[in-house]
Protein backbone atom coordinates (compact mmCIF):
# COMPACT_ATOMS: atom_id res chain seq x y z
CA UNK A 1 0.00 0.00 0.00
CA UNK A 2 1.46 3.71 -0.72
CA UNK A 3 0.02 6.04 2.33
CA UNK A 4 0.87 9.36 2.68
CA UNK A 5 1.60 10.76 5.83
CA UNK A 6 2.68 14.32 7.08
CA UNK A 7 5.95 14.76 5.08
CA UNK A 8 4.78 12.91 1.59
CA UNK A 9 5.02 8.82 1.25
CA UNK A 10 7.85 7.09 2.71
CA UNK A 11 8.81 3.63 2.83
CA UNK A 12 11.91 0.92 3.33
CA UNK A 13 13.86 0.73 -0.08
CA UNK A 14 13.09 -2.42 -2.06
CA UNK A 15 10.16 -3.01 0.61
CA UNK A 16 6.99 -0.58 -0.09
CA UNK A 17 9.30 2.11 -2.04
CA UNK A 18 9.77 -0.15 -5.07
CA UNK A 19 10.18 0.88 -9.06
CA UNK A 20 6.86 -0.33 -9.52
CA UNK A 21 5.14 1.75 -7.07
CA UNK A 22 6.83 4.40 -7.96
CA UNK A 23 5.30 3.63 -11.19
CA UNK A 24 2.04 3.41 -9.89
CA UNK A 25 2.14 6.78 -8.02
CA UNK A 26 3.57 8.80 -10.81
CA UNK A 27 0.44 7.43 -12.72
CA UNK A 28 -2.47 7.97 -10.20
CA UNK A 29 -0.50 11.68 -10.43
CA UNK A 30 -0.98 11.63 -14.33
CA UNK A 31 -4.18 10.68 -14.19
CA UNK A 32 -4.46 13.54 -11.42
CA UNK A 33 -3.27 16.18 -13.73
CA UNK A 34 -5.31 15.18 -16.74
CA UNK A 35 -8.60 15.28 -15.25
CA UNK A 36 -7.90 18.89 -13.90
CA UNK A 37 -6.41 19.58 -17.69
CA UNK A 38 -2.90 20.18 -16.65
CA UNK A 39 0.08 19.14 -18.04
CA UNK A 40 3.31 20.10 -16.17
CA UNK A 41 5.09 18.99 -13.45
CA UNK A 42 8.83 19.72 -12.17
CA UNK A 43 10.53 16.78 -10.48
CA UNK A 44 13.84 17.39 -8.43
CA UNK A 45 15.69 14.17 -6.32
CA UNK A 46 18.20 14.20 -3.44
CA UNK A 47 21.01 12.01 -2.65
CA UNK A 48 19.44 9.10 -1.45
CA UNK A 49 20.39 5.83 -2.59
CA UNK A 50 18.00 5.19 -6.10
CA UNK A 51 16.53 8.70 -5.97
CA UNK A 52 18.13 9.67 -9.11
CA UNK A 53 16.28 6.37 -10.74
CA UNK A 54 13.24 7.18 -8.90
CA UNK A 55 13.00 10.37 -10.61
CA UNK A 56 13.25 9.10 -14.01
CA UNK A 57 10.78 6.26 -13.44
CA UNK A 58 8.30 8.92 -12.39
CA UNK A 59 9.66 10.96 -15.03
CA UNK A 60 9.09 8.30 -17.85
CA UNK A 61 5.42 7.51 -16.53
CA UNK A 62 4.25 11.05 -16.80
CA UNK A 63 5.67 11.65 -20.19
CA UNK A 64 3.85 8.96 -21.21
CA UNK A 65 0.85 10.30 -20.31
CA UNK A 66 1.02 13.59 -21.97
CA UNK A 67 2.68 15.44 -19.09
CA UNK A 68 5.73 18.07 -20.14
CA UNK A 69 8.11 17.14 -16.48
CA UNK A 70 10.87 20.04 -16.20
CA UNK A 71 13.42 17.59 -14.72
CA UNK A 72 16.39 18.91 -12.55
CA UNK A 73 18.87 16.73 -13.83
CA UNK A 74 20.97 17.34 -10.32
CA UNK A 75 20.28 16.58 -6.87
CA UNK A 76 18.37 19.46 -5.53
CA UNK A 77 16.94 20.73 -1.81
CA UNK A 78 13.34 20.26 -1.80
CA UNK A 79 12.93 24.12 -1.12
CA UNK A 80 14.24 24.25 -4.72
CA UNK A 81 11.66 22.27 -6.21
CA UNK A 82 8.85 24.01 -4.32
CA UNK A 83 10.18 27.38 -5.65
CA UNK A 84 10.13 26.04 -8.97
CA UNK A 85 6.45 25.08 -8.78
CA UNK A 86 6.16 29.00 -6.96
CA UNK A 87 7.73 30.62 -9.89
CA UNK A 88 6.84 28.57 -13.11
CA UNK A 89 2.87 28.21 -11.23
CA UNK A 90 3.10 24.81 -11.68
CA UNK A 91 0.00 22.97 -10.39
CA UNK A 92 2.21 20.61 -8.57
CA UNK A 93 5.76 19.36 -8.39
CA UNK A 94 7.55 16.27 -7.14
CA UNK A 95 10.47 15.68 -4.74
CA UNK A 96 12.39 11.89 -4.33
CA UNK A 97 12.86 12.25 -1.26
CA UNK A 98 12.67 10.92 2.54
CA UNK A 99 13.65 13.72 4.46
CA UNK A 100 15.54 13.16 7.62
CA UNK A 101 14.46 9.16 8.01
CA UNK A 102 17.25 6.63 7.74
CA UNK A 103 18.78 5.85 4.78
CA UNK A 104 16.68 2.28 4.22
CA UNK A 105 13.99 4.75 3.62
CA UNK A 106 13.04 7.04 0.18
CA UNK A 107 10.47 8.08 -0.47
CA UNK A 108 7.87 11.15 -2.74
CA UNK A 109 7.05 14.68 -1.62
CA UNK A 110 4.17 15.84 -3.28
CA UNK A 111 3.74 19.87 -4.03
CA UNK A 112 0.64 21.93 -5.20
CA UNK A 113 0.41 25.30 -6.19
CA UNK A 114 2.55 28.17 -4.70
CA UNK A 115 4.92 25.35 -3.68
CA UNK A 116 3.10 24.10 -0.66
CA UNK A 117 2.91 20.46 0.52
CA UNK A 118 -0.39 18.83 -1.12
CA UNK A 119 -3.05 18.68 1.73
CA UNK A 120 -4.75 15.71 2.95
CA UNK A 121 -7.82 16.26 0.21
CA UNK A 122 -5.04 15.64 -2.57
CA UNK A 123 -3.66 12.39 -1.26
CA UNK A 124 -6.39 10.91 -0.15
CA UNK A 125 -7.46 11.45 -3.59
CA UNK A 126 -4.72 9.73 -5.30
CA UNK A 127 -4.72 6.95 -2.68
CA UNK A 128 -8.19 6.39 -3.36
CA UNK A 129 -6.89 6.36 -7.17
CA UNK A 130 -4.35 3.79 -6.35
CA UNK A 131 -6.89 0.96 -4.81
CA UNK A 132 -8.60 0.94 -7.87
CA UNK A 133 -5.70 0.69 -10.38
CA UNK A 134 -4.99 -1.95 -12.95
CA UNK A 135 -1.61 -2.84 -13.71
CA UNK A 136 -2.16 -2.21 -17.46
CA UNK A 137 -3.13 1.21 -16.33
CA UNK A 138 0.54 2.11 -15.99
CA UNK A 139 2.21 3.86 -19.02
CA UNK A 140 6.32 4.53 -19.64
CA UNK A 141 7.84 6.45 -22.24
CA UNK A 142 11.75 5.93 -21.87
CA UNK A 143 14.12 8.48 -20.71
CA UNK A 144 15.92 9.46 -23.68
CA UNK A 145 12.79 9.31 -25.87
CA UNK A 146 11.23 11.64 -23.96
CA UNK A 147 13.81 13.62 -23.80
CA UNK A 148 13.41 13.79 -27.66
CA UNK A 149 9.90 14.26 -27.82
CA UNK A 150 10.03 17.36 -25.64
CA UNK A 151 7.90 15.54 -22.71
CA UNK A 152 10.91 15.72 -20.73
CA UNK A 153 12.98 19.27 -20.26
CA UNK A 154 16.26 19.55 -18.57
CA UNK A 155 16.31 22.70 -15.80
CA UNK A 156 18.35 23.70 -13.93
CA UNK A 157 16.88 26.97 -11.58
CA UNK A 158 19.51 27.06 -8.80
CA UNK A 159 20.51 30.74 -9.58
CA UNK A 160 16.95 31.94 -9.89
CA UNK A 161 16.35 30.60 -6.14
CA UNK A 162 19.71 31.82 -5.24
CA UNK A 163 18.91 35.04 -5.93
CA UNK A 164 15.47 35.19 -4.59
CA UNK A 165 16.86 34.43 -1.35
CA UNK A 166 19.65 37.53 -2.35
CA UNK A 167 17.14 39.24 -3.04
CA UNK A 168 14.88 39.01 0.60
CA UNK A 169 17.89 39.09 2.99
CA UNK A 170 20.10 42.13 4.13
CA UNK A 171 23.15 40.76 2.55
CA UNK A 172 24.85 44.17 2.92
CA UNK A 173 24.99 43.83 6.62
CA UNK A 174 26.12 40.51 6.29
CA UNK A 175 29.29 41.47 4.15
CA UNK A 176 29.43 43.88 6.93
CA UNK A 177 29.64 41.76 10.36
CA UNK A 178 32.33 39.39 9.20
CA UNK A 179 31.13 36.48 10.11
CA UNK A 180 32.54 32.94 10.51
CA UNK A 181 30.27 29.97 9.85
CA UNK A 182 30.22 26.31 9.98
CA UNK A 183 28.09 23.96 7.98
CA UNK A 184 26.99 20.33 8.04
CA UNK A 185 25.06 19.67 5.22
CA UNK A 186 24.84 15.95 6.82
CA UNK A 187 26.18 14.24 3.60
CA UNK A 188 22.62 15.87 1.47
CA UNK A 189 21.98 18.60 -0.61
CA UNK A 190 22.30 21.81 0.82
CA UNK A 191 26.19 22.44 0.60
CA UNK A 192 26.14 23.71 -2.97
CA UNK A 193 22.81 26.31 -2.43
CA UNK A 194 24.09 27.53 1.61
CA UNK A 195 27.25 27.63 0.82
CA UNK A 196 27.25 29.71 -2.18
CA UNK A 197 25.18 32.08 -0.17
CA UNK A 198 27.36 32.33 2.98
CA UNK A 199 30.37 32.94 0.78
CA UNK A 200 28.22 35.56 -1.43
CA UNK A 201 27.77 37.24 1.91
CA UNK A 202 31.53 37.32 2.02
CA UNK A 203 30.99 35.13 5.33
CA UNK A 204 34.30 32.55 6.22
CA UNK A 205 32.55 29.61 5.53
CA UNK A 206 33.77 25.83 7.00
CA UNK A 207 32.34 22.74 5.15
CA UNK A 208 32.29 19.49 7.00
CA UNK A 209 30.08 16.53 5.77
CA UNK A 210 29.59 17.26 2.58
CA UNK A 211 30.63 14.52 0.09
CA UNK A 212 27.86 11.91 -1.23
CA UNK A 213 26.79 9.39 1.23
CA UNK A 214 23.84 7.35 0.38
CA UNK A 215 24.06 6.23 4.51
CA UNK A 216 24.70 9.61 5.78
CA UNK A 217 27.47 8.53 7.70
CA UNK A 218 25.73 5.64 9.42
CA UNK A 219 23.89 8.03 11.22
CA UNK A 220 20.43 10.27 10.61
CA UNK A 221 20.20 12.89 8.49
CA UNK A 222 18.26 14.81 10.99
CA UNK A 223 19.59 17.86 11.99
CA UNK A 224 19.42 17.39 16.24
CA UNK A 225 21.19 17.41 19.43
CA UNK A 226 22.24 13.81 19.02
CA UNK A 227 23.79 13.86 15.70
CA UNK A 228 25.46 17.11 15.85
CA UNK A 229 28.59 16.33 17.97
CA UNK A 230 31.24 16.96 14.95
CA UNK A 231 29.46 20.54 14.35
CA UNK A 232 29.67 20.84 18.15
CA UNK A 233 33.30 20.26 18.43
CA UNK A 234 33.85 22.25 15.51
CA UNK A 235 32.25 25.36 16.40
CA UNK A 236 33.90 24.63 19.78
CA UNK A 237 38.27 24.11 18.55
CA UNK A 238 37.49 27.10 15.39
CA UNK A 239 36.01 29.64 17.71
CA UNK A 240 33.05 29.81 15.28
CA UNK A 241 30.11 32.17 14.79
CA UNK A 242 27.62 29.92 14.17
CA UNK A 243 27.18 26.29 13.43
CA UNK A 244 24.57 25.59 10.99
CA UNK A 245 23.34 22.26 9.63
CA UNK A 246 20.60 20.91 7.35
CA UNK A 247 19.15 17.88 7.04
CA UNK A 248 19.16 15.09 4.22
CA UNK A 249 16.75 17.69 1.48
CA UNK A 250 17.66 20.78 3.39
CA UNK A 251 14.03 21.84 4.72
CA UNK A 252 15.04 21.49 7.84
CA UNK A 253 18.28 22.94 9.82
CA UNK A 254 19.33 22.35 13.35
CA UNK A 255 22.17 25.49 14.72
CA UNK A 256 24.93 25.16 16.96
CA UNK A 257 25.70 28.57 18.62
CA UNK A 258 29.21 30.34 19.73
CA UNK A 259 29.69 28.45 22.87
CA UNK A 260 29.23 24.77 20.99
CA UNK A 261 25.51 24.40 22.30
CA UNK A 262 22.84 23.08 20.54
CA UNK A 263 20.12 25.93 19.87
CA UNK A 264 16.59 24.16 20.02
CA UNK A 265 14.38 24.38 17.06
CA UNK A 266 11.71 26.01 18.88
CA UNK A 267 14.32 28.83 19.94
CA UNK A 268 15.15 29.67 16.64
CA UNK A 269 11.72 29.78 15.15
CA UNK A 270 10.96 32.05 18.71
CA UNK A 271 14.45 34.49 17.90
CA UNK A 272 13.26 34.96 14.30
CA UNK A 273 10.01 35.56 14.85
CA UNK A 274 10.76 38.49 17.45
CA UNK A 275 13.41 39.71 14.69
CA UNK A 276 10.76 40.11 11.96
CA UNK A 277 8.69 41.90 14.33
CA UNK A 278 11.75 44.29 16.29
CA UNK A 279 13.77 44.78 13.81
CA UNK A 280 12.50 44.69 10.57
CA UNK A 281 8.84 46.50 11.31
CA UNK A 282 6.77 43.44 10.21
CA UNK A 283 3.17 42.79 11.61
CA UNK A 284 1.13 39.50 11.83
CA UNK A 285 0.68 36.87 13.23
CA UNK A 286 2.48 33.09 13.89
CA UNK A 287 1.83 30.02 13.67
CA UNK A 288 3.23 26.43 15.22
CA UNK A 289 1.84 22.84 15.27
CA UNK A 290 0.67 21.62 18.37
CA UNK A 291 3.82 19.84 19.63
CA UNK A 292 5.94 23.61 18.97
CA UNK A 293 6.90 25.92 22.29
CA UNK A 294 4.31 28.13 23.69
CA UNK A 295 7.47 30.72 24.15
CA UNK A 296 6.40 31.88 20.51
CA UNK A 297 2.55 32.68 21.87
CA UNK A 298 4.06 34.59 24.59
CA UNK A 299 6.28 36.46 21.82
CA UNK A 300 3.45 37.07 19.62
CA UNK A 301 1.24 38.62 22.95
CA UNK A 302 4.14 40.69 23.85
CA UNK A 303 3.78 42.34 20.14
CA UNK A 304 -0.38 42.54 20.15
CA UNK A 305 -0.38 39.50 17.95
CA UNK A 306 -1.47 36.19 17.95
CA UNK A 307 -0.03 32.80 17.39
CA UNK A 308 -1.98 30.05 16.19
CA UNK A 309 -1.98 26.41 16.83
CA UNK A 310 -2.57 23.53 14.19
CA UNK A 311 -2.12 19.46 13.86
CA UNK A 312 1.42 18.07 13.16
CA UNK A 313 2.10 17.91 9.85
CA UNK A 314 3.66 21.54 7.09
CA UNK A 315 0.70 21.40 5.18
CA UNK A 316 -1.05 22.65 8.31
CA UNK A 317 1.11 24.99 9.22
CA UNK A 318 1.26 26.66 5.50
CA UNK A 319 -2.77 26.57 4.85
CA UNK A 320 -3.00 28.68 8.33
CA UNK A 321 -0.79 30.74 7.22
CA UNK A 322 -2.03 31.65 4.12
CA UNK A 323 -5.47 32.53 5.83
CA UNK A 324 -4.41 34.66 8.58
CA UNK A 325 -2.13 36.30 6.75
CA UNK A 326 0.78 35.42 8.94
CA UNK A 327 4.52 36.50 8.78
CA UNK A 328 6.29 32.82 10.25
CA UNK A 329 5.33 29.65 10.45
CA UNK A 330 7.31 26.52 12.28
CA UNK A 331 7.39 23.59 14.12
CA UNK A 332 9.63 22.06 16.81
CA UNK A 333 11.65 19.61 14.15
CA UNK A 334 13.40 22.74 12.60
CA UNK A 335 11.05 23.36 9.55
CA UNK A 336 9.97 27.00 9.23
CA UNK A 337 9.13 29.58 6.64
CA UNK A 338 8.38 33.42 6.31
CA UNK A 339 5.50 35.09 4.22
CA UNK A 340 7.05 36.16 1.10
CA UNK A 341 9.00 32.96 0.52
CA UNK A 342 7.39 29.55 -0.83
CA UNK A 343 4.58 27.79 1.75
CA UNK A 344 6.97 25.02 2.89
CA UNK A 345 9.96 24.73 4.93
CA UNK A 346 13.22 25.51 3.67
CA UNK A 347 16.16 25.23 6.35
CA UNK A 348 18.29 27.54 3.57
CA UNK A 349 16.28 30.35 3.40
CA UNK A 350 15.79 30.33 7.43
CA UNK A 351 19.74 30.14 7.64
CA UNK A 352 20.55 33.11 5.75
CA UNK A 353 17.62 34.57 7.68
CA UNK A 354 19.28 33.59 11.00
CA UNK A 355 22.72 34.97 10.19
CA UNK A 356 20.99 38.30 8.54
CA UNK A 357 19.84 38.27 12.61
CA UNK A 358 23.02 37.77 13.91
CA UNK A 359 24.29 40.86 11.66
CA UNK A 360 21.61 43.37 12.38
CA UNK A 361 21.88 43.14 15.86
CA UNK A 362 25.45 42.45 16.39
CA UNK A 363 25.26 39.98 18.60
CA UNK A 364 26.14 36.70 19.36
CA UNK A 365 23.81 33.83 18.87
CA UNK A 366 24.47 33.19 23.03
CA UNK A 367 23.56 36.82 23.78
CA UNK A 368 20.40 36.60 21.99
CA UNK A 369 19.26 33.39 23.31
CA UNK A 370 19.88 35.12 26.91
CA UNK A 371 18.25 37.92 26.23
CA UNK A 372 15.22 35.86 25.46
CA UNK A 373 15.45 33.90 28.51
CA UNK A 374 15.13 37.46 30.46
CA UNK A 375 12.08 38.87 28.68
CA UNK A 376 10.00 35.55 28.73
CA UNK A 377 11.37 33.34 30.95
CA UNK A 378 12.71 29.58 30.99
CA UNK A 379 10.91 27.23 28.55
CA UNK A 380 12.62 24.01 28.68
CA UNK A 381 11.56 20.38 26.43
CA UNK A 382 12.13 16.91 26.32
CA UNK A 383 11.47 14.43 24.07
CA UNK A 384 10.68 10.64 23.64
CA UNK A 385 10.59 8.48 20.79
CA UNK A 386 9.27 4.66 21.70
CA UNK A 387 9.25 2.16 18.69
CA UNK A 388 6.48 -0.01 18.41
CA UNK A 389 5.74 -3.41 15.85
CA UNK A 390 2.63 -3.03 13.23
CA UNK A 391 0.88 -5.23 15.10
CA UNK A 392 0.69 -3.44 18.24
CA UNK A 393 -0.15 -0.44 16.57
CA UNK A 394 -4.13 -0.70 17.23
CA UNK A 395 -3.68 -1.09 21.11
CA UNK A 396 -1.76 1.86 21.04
CA UNK A 397 -4.22 4.11 19.26
CA UNK A 398 -7.13 2.68 21.69
CA UNK A 399 -5.25 3.80 24.06
CA UNK A 400 -4.06 7.01 23.32
CA UNK A 401 -7.50 7.59 22.48
CA UNK A 402 -8.85 6.70 25.97
CA UNK A 403 -6.27 7.83 28.16
CA UNK A 404 -6.27 7.68 31.91
CA UNK A 405 -4.38 10.44 32.83
CA UNK A 406 -1.32 9.01 34.98
CA UNK A 407 0.18 11.06 38.08
CA UNK A 408 1.52 14.39 37.03
CA UNK A 409 3.91 16.87 39.49
CA UNK A 410 1.10 19.88 38.64
CA UNK A 411 -2.43 20.39 37.68
CA UNK A 412 -3.91 19.34 34.27
CA UNK A 413 -5.73 22.60 32.75
CA UNK A 414 -6.83 21.10 29.83
CA UNK A 415 -6.71 17.90 27.49
CA UNK A 416 -6.73 18.31 23.73
CA UNK A 417 -7.32 15.51 20.98
CA UNK A 418 -6.59 17.60 18.15
CA UNK A 419 -3.41 15.53 17.24
CA UNK A 420 -2.68 12.62 19.65
CA UNK A 421 -3.09 13.59 23.20
CA UNK A 422 -1.94 17.01 24.17
CA UNK A 423 -2.15 17.58 28.24
CA UNK A 424 -1.79 21.65 29.40
CA UNK A 425 -0.70 22.30 32.79
CA UNK A 426 -1.97 24.91 34.92
CA UNK A 427 1.47 26.26 34.94
CA UNK A 428 1.67 26.86 31.04
CA UNK A 429 3.61 23.76 30.55
CA UNK A 430 2.45 21.02 28.49
CA UNK A 431 3.06 17.58 27.58
CA UNK A 432 1.86 15.63 24.13
CA UNK A 433 2.05 12.21 23.05
CA UNK A 434 1.35 11.50 18.90
CA UNK A 435 1.75 8.65 16.59
CA UNK A 436 4.43 10.38 13.93
CA UNK A 437 3.34 10.52 10.57
CA UNK A 438 6.73 9.21 8.73
CA UNK A 439 8.45 6.41 10.97
CA UNK A 440 6.80 3.62 13.02
CA UNK A 441 7.50 6.14 16.63
CA UNK A 442 4.90 6.74 19.20
CA UNK A 443 6.40 10.63 19.78
CA UNK A 444 6.49 12.36 23.15
CA UNK A 445 6.73 15.50 23.59
CA UNK A 446 6.86 18.22 26.67
CA UNK A 447 7.89 21.75 27.48
CA UNK A 448 8.03 23.18 31.18
CA UNK A 449 10.12 25.61 33.20
CA UNK A 450 12.44 23.40 34.74
CA UNK A 451 14.39 20.64 32.31
CA UNK A 452 13.38 17.86 35.68
CA UNK A 453 9.85 18.89 35.35
CA UNK A 454 9.77 18.37 31.54
CA UNK A 455 11.59 15.27 31.47
CA UNK A 456 9.25 13.76 34.33
CA UNK A 457 5.82 14.52 32.52
CA UNK A 458 7.57 12.44 29.06
CA UNK A 459 8.47 9.61 31.43
CA UNK A 460 4.86 9.74 32.88
CA UNK A 461 3.15 10.01 29.61
CA UNK A 462 5.25 7.12 27.92
CA UNK A 463 4.22 4.93 31.69
CA UNK A 464 0.60 5.94 30.44
CA UNK A 465 0.83 4.12 26.55
CA UNK A 466 3.61 1.37 26.97
CA UNK A 467 4.61 0.18 30.74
Amino acid sequence: MIQFGTGGWRAIIADGFTKRNVQRLSQALADTLREQHRHDIVIGYDRRFLSREAAGWAAEVLAANDITVQFIDRSAPTPLVMFVVKQKQLPYGLAVTASHNPAVYNGIKLFTAGGRDADEQITTALEAKLALQADSAIKQLPFEQALQAGRIVVIRPQNDYLDAIIGSVDMAAIRRADLRVALDPMFGVSKTSLQTLLLTARCDVDTIHERHDTLFGGRLPAPNIDTLDDLVSFVKENGVDIGIATDGDADRLGIIDDLGRFVHPNLILVLLYDYLLSHKGWTGPAVRNIATTHLLDKVAAAHGQRCYEVPVGFKHVSGKMLETDAIIGGESSGGLTVRGHIQGKDGIYAAMLLVEMLAVSRCKLSQLLQQLEERFGRFCTAELDVCFAAADKPALVAKLNNLPLPAFPVAVQQVSTLDGCKITFSNGGWVIARFSGTEPLLRIFSEMPSQQLAETCCAAMRGALVD
